[in-house]
Parts: structure tokens; C-alpha cells; sequence
């Protein structure tokens, strides 16, 4: 609804105006009465208003007072200033120059005419109709002025070393000219507990929910090509601000790193890079939800990688040696300089572990359990954890699982006993519905396990094997020539006859009936 306030000190007047512009526009405008000057502009500064419907000549503060009064606001109420109707019953031209001053929609002499007023009214709804549609223009447009410099913004971060022609080209494009200076860059992320990532949109939601309860100016905020927020804005303690922020509402996993203070369109792309490198490092200290460019070590400490140490972990998995896995792991990572490290080096040892240990047990001794594979595909990427020490713990963890599984694979690759249970059994049961799940836990074997050991035993897979026992078997028959094939194909365990008549013409080259045939022609 339109809201309406009618200003007038006599209250016949203001009942009757209420009342001729109920019945003419009915349900269309919210209508506020007020006596004098100031009692309306407090009830516009409280509520606002679309329309206002003012007499001239009033006590406290008259008409024209108020009209000044609500010009000079700095800050209009939201929806713009409000359309103005004066009402008098003086024919003074100051007055008229007064409403042309301000913008007045229109002048109406008292007493006031019905048509006149309702012809007043409806030019104002047009009015605020043509704003409306105006404002509606400029926000789609504003909106898509946004998305355009943040896409530019993506692609300037990309660049190096520009010429002052492109300087200027990205300056006007991304409006560097309305930035507020000095500025800083910060990228802003979300890790759970469990290494995964707030998606990016709820981030950004997050993130500019928590500015506006902040002090300061940000210049732009924007979604990088990783899905993470990008803010500029100065200077850096604001940006700490953030950090506090989410402290206080117990934001554990919000982390963000910050560049140095900058004041060119070079010092913009150098400093997304700062910040990123900054966020990087929020993984090595568990306690720290922001760091700074400019408080990381000058000379952080980088090594080649230990290869050798590397492989001797491969090498004592299984061997019953896992009290030495934790304090190599803590030789390789160099645990006692962690906070003097750069990432790099644990990226590089990350990679190499996965590599020359975790994929190569998996090449050699196939799939182990689900539980080890989904911790090993969470561990084959140290950005799926929120901090270091939960890598560590769980790469360790990992490795300990490997061991014991290693050991099972091998202990079942000597022994064989269980292999030969598991091999009469089914010749013994082979005409019934096998599957491997049940052969596995007739012999107390991991499934996982008994695939790759019963594969190393009888040099086939389980599948493969038990359809080589059903069609021995059924040569058998045939070769009593006592029973029908259907008869037979159902003796040997096979659901159907036409499945029976593929596997056997699989793996003899000829069908069930040819085999019969042949052996009657001899």
C-alpha cells in the first residue's frame, strides 16, 4: 500500500481528506494523520512515506518548515523522498515559489476540490510508478555492472607484468578509481570439521551478512574461480575485524588471509596472491583463523624431498615394524619446524607418499576395505583437511590400516589353507547360488582379501572359476546321457538354460547340444 500522511492542524480537515480519499481509492493507501510540521516530520523520519498532503499555515511548524527540513535529509528514507501535495487557503505567490523550490507535485487552493485532489493524487502514483520502474532499471543494471567487473576481477588476478595502457583499460573497467585507499586483499574460506567446504554461495551470504555489522568500507567482494571470497577493502585491522567477528559467533572453520596494504591496480593483483599464499598457511597453525602477509617468516624453510625415508615407510608396512611409522612420519614432515616450513615442502611430501607408498600398495595388493579406501581417498588430498594435524593424524592412521592388511594378504598368500577350504567347498556346493561374499565368510576371509588371494591361488577369478567347476560338472552329465539339458543345466547351479548354453559355448567353442552331438558321433 501507498503510505499517505495528511499534515493539517484543523482535525475536520484532515478526517474529511481521509475520508474523500478512502471512498475514491479504496485498500490503496495506508493513511497517517498528523496536526502540525514536526509531528510529521518525526513520523517520517520513524516510518517514512510515499505521499505527503500538507497544509501551509500551522502552529509549531508550519508546512513549508517541514517540506525544508525533509529536503535537507542526507539520507532519504529508503524508497527516495516523498511526493508532495500543498494545500492553503492563501493565494501567496512565495508560497508557490517555495513549492517550485522543493519539487512539489502540485498547489491546491482550500477549500479543496474532489476532482482537483484525486487528479493530485494520481499524478503522484504515476510519479512513484516511474521511480519505481526506474529504480528497478538501475538495480538490474547496477547488478549486472557487478557481475561484469567481477568477472574482470577474476581475470586481472591472472595477470602479469601490464603495460600502462592496460593499466588504465582494467582501472576504468573494474571503477580501481572509486577505491577507497590504502586498501588490503583478503580471501576468505570456510573448512568443516571434516575438510569439507561451505558451499560458495552460503559463504558469500555469510561473509557480507558479517560486514554489515562492521565499521569500515569494503571496495568489492567477489567469488574467486576456487569459489572463495574475495574482499577489498582497508585497512588490514578492519579485515581482522572479520576475523574477531566469527570468533565471537564461534565460526571455527571461517579462515583468512590477508595481503599488505596496497594503494595501485598492480598492488591489487599482487595482493590477491599474498592473500591466498596468506590462507594457505592457516593450515599449519590449528589456531589461527587469520594471517597476514606481512607476519609470515621472511625465509620460510623449504628441503628436497626424503625419498629414502619415503620408501622405508613403504617398505616396513606389514612387517610388523608399526611402532616406527608415527616417529618417521614426524622425520619426514619435520614436526619440529613446522611453523618455520614452507607449505611447499608439505605439499611435495604429500604428493610423494601418495605416490611411491599409498598407490603402490594399492597396485600390488588391490582394493582393501571400504572404510581404508574412502580414508585413503581423503587423504590423497591434504587440502581435504581443515588443518595439518588432522592430515597427520589421519595419514598415520592410514598407514597403520595398510599395515595390518598387508599382513592379512600376505598371511593368506603363505598359508593357503584357507584357499584350499574355500576351493572344496565349492566343489562340493557348486550346484547351489555361490557368490563370492558367501565362500569369503565360509572361510572367515575379508571379502576384499579372499578376491586377491583366491585369484593368487588358483590363478583365476572367483567368477571364472566357478563357472569352469559348473561346466566340468556338466560335461559330466552329458556324457551319461541320462538327462535332458535343462535337467542338467539346472543340476549344475545355473539359473537358466540359456545361460547355461553361454557360459558352456564361452569356454568349450561349442553349445551344449554340439558337445552332445559330438560325443554320440564317436
Amino acid at each position: 500500500m501507498t503510505k499517505l500522511i495528511i499534515v493539517d492542524d484543523e482535525k475536520n480537515i484532515r478526517i474529511g481528506l481521509k475520508t474523500m480519499i478512502e471512498r475514491e481509492f479504496p485498500d490503496q493507501y495506508e493513511l497517517i494523520m498528523a496536526g502540525h510540521g514536526a509531528e510529521a516530520f518525526e513520523l517520517y523520519q520513524k516510518t517514512g512515506a510515499d505521499i505527503i498532503l500538507t497544509d501551509i499555515r500551522m502552529p509549531v511548524m508550519d508546512g513549508i518548515t517541514m517540506i525544508e527540513k525533509i529536503s535537507a535529509e542526507q539520507t532519504p528514507v529508503e524508497g527516495g523522498r516523498p511526493q508532495i501535495i500543498i494545500l492553503s487557503g492563501y493565494e501567496d505567490f512565495e508560497y508557490a515559489k517555495a513549492a517550485i523550490r522543493y519539487q512539489v507535485v502540485d498547489y491546491l487552493l482550500k477549500p479543496i476540490r474532489r476532482d482537483e485532489l484525486f487528479t493530485s493524487l494520481r499524478k503522484c502514483q504515476e510519479h512513484l510508478a516511474k521511480r519505481s520502474r526506474m529504480a528497478e532499471q538501475l538495480a538490474v543494471t547496477e547488478s549486472y555492472r557487478q557481475q561484469v567487473q567481477s568477472a574482470r576481477l577474476q581475470e586481472l588476478f591472472l595477470m602479469q607484468n601490464m603495460t600502462e595502457d592496460e593499466v588504465r583499460l582494467w582501472s576504468t573497467e573494474i571503477g580501481f578509481d572509486h577505491y577507497k585507499l590504502p586498501f588490503c586483499v583478503a580471501v576468505v574460506s570456510y573448512k568443516y570439521e571434516d575438510g569439507s567446504r561451505m558451499k560458495k554461495e552460503e559463504l558469500m551470504s555469510l561473509t557480507q551478512h558479517m560486514l554489515e555489522s562492521m565499521e569500515g568500507e569494503i571496495n568489492t567482494s567477489l567469488l574467486d574461480r576456487e569459489g572463495r571470497v574475495v574482499l577489498v577493502g582497508g585497512p588490514s585491522t578492519q579485515l581482522a575485524d572479520l576475523s574477531f567477528l566469527a570468533a565471537e559467533r564461534e565460526l571455527e572453520g571461517m579462515l583468512i588471509g590477508v595481503s599488505s596494504e596496497g594503494n595501485t591496480l598492480e598492488d591489487l593483483v599482487i595482493g590477491y596472491h599474498q592473500a591466498r599464499e596468506s590462507l594457505k598457511y592457516t593450515f599449519i597453525y590449528p589456531k589461527t583463523r587469520l594471517i597476514r602477509y606481512g607476519k609470515l617468516p621472511d625465509n620460510r624453510r623449504s628441503y628436497p624431498l626424503p625419498k629414502e625415508k619415503i620408501h622405508k615407510l613403504g617398505n616396513i608396512l606389514g612387517t610388523n615394524h608399526e611402532k616406527e611409522i608415527g616417529p618417521l612420519l614426524q622425520e619426514i614432515f619435520r614436526i619440529e619446524q613446522l611453523s618455520e616450513l614452507d607449505i611447499s615442502y608439505l605439499e611435495g611430501v604429500s604428493r610423494y607418499i601418495n605416490e611411491q607408498v599409498l598407490d603402490e600398495v594399492f597396485r600390488i595388493y588391490g582394493e582393501a576395505s571400504v572404510e581404508v579406501l574412502k580414508l585413503y581417498r581423503k587423504v590423497g588430498v591434504m587440502s581435504n583437511f581443515r588443518h595439518f594435524h588432522d592430515y597427520f593424524r589421519s595419514l598415520e592412521q592410514l598407514l597403520l590400516d595398510l599395515g595390518e592388511y598387508i599382513k592379512e594378504i600376505r598371511s593368506a598368500h603363505s598359508e593357503h589353507g584357507e584357499m584350499k577350504e574355500a576351493v572344496a567347498y565349492i566343489e562340493e556346493h557348486y550346484h547351489r547360488p555361490l557368490n563370492m561374499a558367501m565362500v569369503s565368510n565360509y572361510v572367515s576371509l575379508n571379502y576384499s582379501y579372499f578376491s586377491e588371494t583366491f585369484k593368487a591361488y588358483t590363478g583365476e577369478s572367483f567368477v571364472t572359476y566357478l563357472k569352469k567347476v559348473r561346466i566340468r560338472k556338466a560335461k559330466e552329465l552329458i556324457g551319461k546321457g541320462k538327462l535332458k539339458l535343462s535337467e542338467i543345466s539346472a543340476a549344475v547351479g545355473f539359473e537358466n538354460t540359456r545361460h547355461f548354453s553361454r557360459v558352456f559355448k564361452e569356454l568349450e567353442g561349442v553349445s551344449p547340444q554340439e558337445y552332445r552331438e559330438k560325443l554320440l558321433s564317436r
